[in-house]
């Protein structure tokens, strides 16, 4: 299995925007083939810092996750509300689950 952690954090002023955006990757995505689990966080003390917490069955099921259209479609609207590039981790667990 693989894990990614993804932050994303929004330009001032973007939030919702941001967060609309985000939150309708989520539906698509959990109907995907490889998908085991994808969570949308938005940081409690920050309203404008996002991160996706997301376990896949494979790393090609996550690069095929990368290509979809709504995949896509959000990082061409996400472009203008951006306060940087996300930062995406790709996670292997190493301790065995409880």
């Amino acid at each position: 299995m693989l894990t990614v952690i993804a932050t994303i954090r929004a330009k001032a002023g973007s939030e919702l925007r941001a967060k609309e955006i985000l939150t309708s990757l989520v539906a698509p995505t959990r109907k995907e083939q490889g998908c085991v689990n994808y969570d949308l966080h938005v940081r409690a003390d920050q309203p404008g810092t996002f991160v996706f917490y997301e376990n896949w069955t494979s790393a090609a099921a996550l690069d095929a996750h990368l290509k979809t259209p709504h995949v896509q479609k959000a990082l061409s609207e996400m472009g203008p509300h951006l306060a940087g590039e996300p930062d995406i981790g790709r996670f292997e667990m190493i301790s065995k689950p409880a």
